[in-house]
């Protein structure tokens, strides 16, 4: 089925882990009360008001758990407000990434506006792929392919520029599956995961291997997360003046920092110099943010989501025999690491009882 969604496009997810852990009297009415307190709800109604979309699970036990030990002065698991730093990937963890990432349908639909200035594109690959619907070419585009793509549909413009060109492609731009706009597909539990640390004094970032410009032009508006949050894959930019005078930084097609896989606990140092006490992800290139925040010698949680939905959202892998679409993995090696290690495993079909607004 991913498979035939994506030739559309050719056209136009346990436990917490405290270091030296001090469960809150293990009771996640403990935990709830205890946040119900600092937002100021009664703490009758907090358990069923506090991440409403979720439904009662070891994963959203280890969240508020966690949330709770870091907030009270008197536990273990306390992180004081300056240390306070939540990552999250973007695309499978805090929207849909099925069947290709949104940037990547984005970068065909510049390749489509762009081509009439370009007439040699229709016999150079890969752009001459898109343009003639080549879908099995698509579907075989290599990462280099993807590169070049973006290079090319993302540079020779102001940063201004772009962000105008993303921002406006982000307002109109849907996703065929669900007839929705991509903003539209941010799962609603993420949201509230986003809000609840945020309301306890937590910074939220994004880190993702996706362009750090293109999230950048809808973050705030979808998540709450301001441009300066977002940590994402660049390119590099040129710094030159106008024919009035005015300094410019223009988009350059040579990459500069790969933010997947290492990279993101790399660059999560090199932009916030900080280890992450929380982090969010769903594959295979989250892995090692995942694993460095869940190596901190102070509270800290590493979150899973894994993607078990085939009616609501999508069933992919392949761990659990769940098929391998090649966007967004997670393997079988991966899940069992989050397993043995204590991370929270999140399933999207059992743990969320609803997955967008």
């Amino acid at each position: 089925m991913v498979e035939e969604e994506a030739q559309r496009y050719a056209g136009p997810a346990s436990e917490l882990v405290l270091g030296r852990r001090a469960v809150l009297g293990g009771v996640v009415a403990a935990a709830t009360a205890g946040i119900a307190g600092r937002l100021g709800m009664p703490a009758v109604a907090a358990q069923d008001d506090v991440l409403p979309s979720w439904n009662d699970s070891a994963a959203r036990t280890a969240i508020l758990d966690f949330i709770a030990a870091a907030t009270d002065e008197g536990n273990d698991g306390f992180v004081p407000v300056a240390d306070r730093i939540a990552t999250f990937d973007q695309d499978g963890t805090l929207w849909v990434e099925q069947p290709i990432y949104g940037q990547a349908v984005f970068a065909i639909d510049r390749v489509k506006v762009m081509a009439p200035d370009h007439p040699d594109w229709a016999t150079t690959a890969p752009y001459d792929a898109i343009l003639s619907g080549d879908q099995t070419a698509l579907a075989s585009f290599s990462e280099k392919d993807w590169e070049q793509i973006v290079g090319a549909t993302h540079a020779g413009m102001t940063v201004e520029a772009f962000q105008k060109i993303a921002a406006e492609w982000a307002a109109t731009a849907k996703n065929p599956h669900f007839d929705r706009l991509y903003t539209q597909l941010a799962y609603q539990p993420m949201r509230e995961v986003l809000d609840l640390l945020r309301e306890n004094d937590f910074r939220t970032y994004i880190v993702s291997g996706g362009g750090q410009g293109f999230i950048r032009s809808y973050a705030e508006e979808v998540y709450g997360i301001p441009p300066e949050q977002v940590i994402g894959t660049t390119f590099e930019t040129a710094y030159s003046y106008g024919s009035d005078g005015t300094p410019t930084l223009t988009k350059v097609a040579k990459l500069q920092l790969n933010n997947n896989d290492a990279g993101k606990p790399q660059d999560i140092n090199l932009f916030i110099g900080k280890r992450p006490v929380i982090a969010f992800g769903n594959s295979t290139g989250d892995q090692q943010m995942l694993e460095w925040a869940n190596a901190g010698d102070r509270a800290h949680l590493a979150v899973l989501i894994y993607h078990d939905d085939a009616d609501r959202e999508y069933a992919y892998g392949p761990a659990g025999g769940l098929p391998d679409t090649h966007v967004g993995t997670l393997t079988e090696t991966l899940l069992t690491e989050a397993k043995d290690d204590g991370w929270a495993v999140v399933s999207m079909k059992n743990d969320w009882n609803r997955i967008f607004r």
